[in-house]
C-alpha cells in the first residue's frame, strides 16, 4: 500500500505576472503561489511532504487536449514586448500574457503530471501540486480565464494513455464553472466531471447556458457531466457538504473511479472576492478526506483559483493536513442547507435520473428555484448594469477576514494526538492488528469493579463482562483525555460495552456522543436529554423502541451480491451525523450484524470526519476478520475495497426517504428536495 504525501511547487511559477492594469485580471497575483507556500511552511507541512520537483510539460503533452495553433500562439508569446502581449491577451476573455508564461504554464502542466505520475507508480498515495496559471477554464483552442492550458484535462489524457485508465473522477470545487473541461470530456465516458460553481441564473461569468444542471453530457458522455449551479452567493460548509451527500458521493461510488483528480479553487470559500461564498477553510478538510476513501487513495490534488490570500493560503493548509492523515477539525456553522442548495441539488438528481442506478428509484422532480428567480428579477430592472461588474473588495473588508480567519482557525486547530490507534491486549488478538497500533494497559480489577459498581451497575450482570469493560474503559478514556485520536476494544458482549462506553463518555462531560450500532443490541440505552444518538442498524425492528429524535432504527439486510449499503450512508447516516456533529463517534458491532465487512468498514473511513476524527470501535471478540479491517482504516494504513457495487431496491430507497421525511426537519442535512 503507497503512502506518504507529495508537494510539487516551483517558484518559477511567480514569474507570470500581470504588466499593466487590468480590473479584471489583477486579481491573479503570484503571491498566490508564494503566501501559500510560506503558510503550508508556517504549519510545519512542507517538510512532512514528499517533495516531488516540478518539470515542463512537452508539447507532445499538451497536444493531447489542445491544438498546435493555440500551442504556436502561447509559443509565440516569450519574444513579444508588452503592447504585443497586450494585443494578444485581448484576444482572450480575461487572460494575460508576460514572456514567462508559455514557461510556467509548461511548469504547471509538468507539475500536475508529475503528480500523476508519482501517485500512479506507488511512490506516494496523494499529494497536491501548486501550480499557476491555473487550467480548467482553457479550451481546445483558446486561453480564457487566467488558464491557458488545461493542466487536470491533460492529466486526465495522460493518465488514460499511460496507466490504461478507464475511469476518471474530476471534482472541480472552484466557484467558477470549468467550461473548459466540461467542453473537452463531455462526450467522454471514461470521465465523470463534477462541478459546483456560482450561476445565479447565468449571471455570473462565464455565464453559459451549458453551465446549468440540464447539461448532462453528450452522445455516450451523456450522465457523466455533473453541473450543480449555485444560484445564489452566501453558500457555507451546510451547502457543499450537502451537494456531496446527496449527488457527488453516490455518483462517484457507482463510478467507482480508478484515479481522482481535484481541480482545486478556493475562490469557493469565504472572504474570496469573486465567489462571496461564506464556506471556512475546514470545509476543505473534510471535503478531501471524502474523496480520499475513492480510487484505493489515489488522489491528486491541482490548484485552479482562490483570490483572498489568508484565505486561499489556509483552504491549502488544511487539504494537505488532510491529504497526510492528519485528524480532521470539527465543521463549524450552522448544519442546515439553504433552500437555494436544495432546489439546485434537486434538480440535479432530477437531470441525472435516466443515467444513474442508484437514482432510479428516488422520488425526482424539477423545482423552478422559486427561492432565487423573484429576487433576481427585481436586482436586474432595478440595475441592470451592474450584473457584470467586477466585485471591489475594499481593503478593510480583507483586513476583516483575515482577522476573522486568524481567531477561527486557532479556534478549530487542536494538537494532534501523539499516537493515532491504541487497543489493549486482554484477548491475546493484539498480535494480529496492524503494526502501527498501540497497546495501553487495561485497568485493574479492584479499579474496574469500584467504577462499576458506583456508575454502571444497572448494565453489568456477569463477570466476563467485567473483564472486558476493564480493557474497553483504558482505551476509551486515552480517547476522552485526547491521548489518542482513535481506539478499538473487543467484547463478548457488545451492546453492554456500548451502553457503558456511551455512559461513561457523557460522564466525562461530553454533550453530544453519536453511537453507530450493528447488529442485534440488548441494551437501549436512554436517549432523552439529547447527549447520545444512536443510530441502531438491524435486520428487524427492536420490539418495544420506536423510534425518535435521537434513537432511529434502520433495519437493513445488504444484498448477498455486493455492496448497497453506500445508499444508506450518504442518504441517511452521514447527513443525520454531521447534522448532530457529536464530539465523540462509537460505532458497535454486535451479534447477528447485517452488514458485510466492506459495509462496516466504510462507516469508519467515513465518520472519522467528525469529532476531530475522535471515533471507538467496539467489536465482538470472535470478529478477527472485522477487527484488522477496521484497524487498517484507523491507522490510515489501507482502504479496503468496498466490493461490487449494487444499486438498492425500491424497497430500501423507500425506506430512506421514509426515515428522511419523517427526520429532515430535526437533522437538516437530510433535505434534499424542495419539498421540505
Amino acid at each position: 500500500m503507497a503512502s506518504g504525501t507529495a508537494l510539487i511547487y516551483d517558484e518559477e511559477m511567480t514569474t507570470h505576472k500581470l504588466l499593466w492594469s487590468d480590473p479584471i485580471c489583477d486579481i491573479e497575483v503570484p503571491e498566490r503561489l508564494s503566501s501559500s507556500y510560506e503558510q503550508l511552511k508556517c504549519y510545519q507541512l512542507v517538510e512532512r511532504c514528499v517533495h516531488v520537483p516540478a518539470r515542463e510539460g512537452s508539447e507532445e503533452e499538451i497536444l493531447l487536449v489542445h491544438s498546435s495553433e493555440h500551442l504556436e500562439v502561447a509559443k509565440s508569446t516569450q519574444t513579444m514586448n508588452e503592447e504585443e502581449l497586450k494585443r494578444v491577451s485581448e484576444s482572450y476573455d480575461a487572460f494575460f500574457f508576460h514572456p514567462n508564461t508559455y514557461r510556467c504554464a509548461r511548469l504547471a502542466v509538468g507539475a500536475t503530471l508529475q503528480l500523476v505520475d508519482a501517485v500512479m507508480s506507488g511512490k506516494v498515495r496523494n499529494g497536491m501540486a501548486l501550480v499557476r496559471p491555473p487550467g480548467h477554464h482553457s479550451q481546445r483552442n483558446a486561453a480564457n480565464g487566467f488558464c491557458l492550458f488545461n493542466n487536470v484535462a491533460i492529466a486526465a489524457e495522460y493518465a488514460k494513455l499511460k496507466y490504461g485508465l478507464q475511469r476518471i473522477l474530476i471534482v472541480d470545487w472552484d466557484v467558477h464553472h470549468g467550461q473548459g473541461t466540461q467542453y473537452i470530456f463531455e462526450e467522454d465516458p471514461s470521465v465523470l466531471y463534477f462541478s459546483w460553481h456560482r450561476y445565479e441564473h447565468q449571471e455570473f461569468w462565464p455565464s453559459l447556458k451549458e453551465s446549468d444542471y440540464d447539461a448532462v453530457g453528450l452522445g455516450e458522455g451523456k450522465g457523466f457531466n455533473i453541473n450543480l449551479p449555485w444560484n445564489k452567493v452566501g453558500m457555507g460548509n451546510s451547502d457543499y457538504l450537502t451537494a456531496f451527500f446527496h449527488v457527488l458521493l453516490p455518483m462517484a461510488f457507482e463510478f467507482d473511479p480508478e484515479l481522482v483528480i481535484v481541480s482545486s479553487g478556493y475562490d469557493s470559500g469565504i472572504g474570496d472576492p469573486e465567489g462571496q461564498m461564506n464556506a471556512t477553510p475546514e470545509v476543505f478538510a473534510h471535503l478531501t478526506h471524502f474523496l480520499m476513501q475513492l480510487a484505493n487513495g489515489k488522489l491528486c490534488v491541482i490548484l485552479e483559483g482562490g483570490y483572498h490570500l489568508k484565505s486561499l493560503a489556509e483552504s491549502v493548509c488544511m487539504t494537505v493536513k488532510t491529504l497526510l492523515g492528519d485528524p480532521i477539525p470539527q465543521i463549524t456553522g450552522e448544519m442546515a442547507p439553504c433552500l437555494s442548495a436544495v432546489e439546485s441539488i434537486q434538480n440535479v438528481r432530477a437531470a441525472h435520473k435516466p443515467y444513474w442506478k442508484w437514482l432510479a428509484y428516488e422520488d425526482t422532480s424539477f423545482l423552478q428555484n422559486v427561492s432565487t428567480k423573484s429576487h433576481l428579477l427585481k436586482k436586474a430592472s432595478s440595475n441592470p448594469s451592474m450584473e457584470h461588474e467586477p466585485k471591489i473588495t475594499t481593503s478593510s473588508e480583507t483586513v476583516k477576514i483575515e482577522r476573522f480567519l486568524e481567531l477561527h482557525m486557532k479556534n478549530i486547530l487542536f494538537p494532534v494526538p501523539p499516537i493515532k490507534t491504541a487497543t489493549t491486549d486482554s484477548t491475546g488478538l493484539a498480535h494480529l492488528l496492524p503494526v502501527p497500533v498501540h497497546l495501553v494497559e487495561e485497568m485493574g480489577k479492584s479499579e474496574i469493579k469500584a467504577l462499576i459498581s458506583s456508575f454502571y451497575e444497572d448494565l453489568v450482570k456477569e463477570d466476563e463482562t467485567l473483564l472486558s469493560l476493564g480493557s474497553m474503559l483504558a482505551v476509551l478514556d486515552k480517547i476522552l483525555k485526547k491521548e489518542v485520536c482513535n481506539g478499538i476494544a473487543t467484547s463478548p458482549t457488545s451492546a453492554v460495552s456500548a451502553a457503558v462506553a456511551l455512559r461513561h463518555s457523557v460522564r466525562f462531560g461530553l454533550q453530544r456522543v453519536l453511537c453507530v450500532f450493528v447488529g442485534d443490541m440488548q441494551i437501549i440505552p436512554n436517549t432523552e436529554d439529547g447527549k447520545m444518538l444512536i443510530i441502531h442498524i438491524c435486520e428487524k425492528e427492536q420490539s418495544g423502541k420506536t423510534n425518535s429524535k435521537h434513537y432511529i432504527s434502520l433495519n437493513w439486510k445488504e444484498d448477498a451480491e455486493g455492496n448497497d449499503f453506500f445508499s444508506a450512508v450518504f442518504g441517511f447516516i452521514l447527513p443525520v451525523a454531521y447534522s448532530y456533529q457529536p464530539n465523540l463517534t462509537v460505532i458497535a458491532v454486535g451479534p447477528n450484524r447485517n452488514l458485510e465487512i466492506s459495509g462496516i468498514s466504510l462507516l469508519f473511513a467515513l465518520l472519522q470526519g467528525l469529532a476531530e476524527s475522535r471515533i471507538f470501535a467496539v467489536i465482538k471478540d470472535t470478529e478477527i476478520n472485522l477487527m484488522q479491517s477496521v484497524a487498517k482504516v484507523l491507522v490510515g494504513a489501507s482502504l479496503p475495497p468496498f466490493g461490487v457495487y449494487v444499486p438498492p431496491t425500491r424497497e430500501k430507497v423507500n425506506k430512506i426517504k421514509t426515515l428522511r421525511d419523517q427526520f429532515q426537519q430535526e437533522w437538516k442535512m437530510l433535505q434534499c428536495s424542495g419539498k421540505l
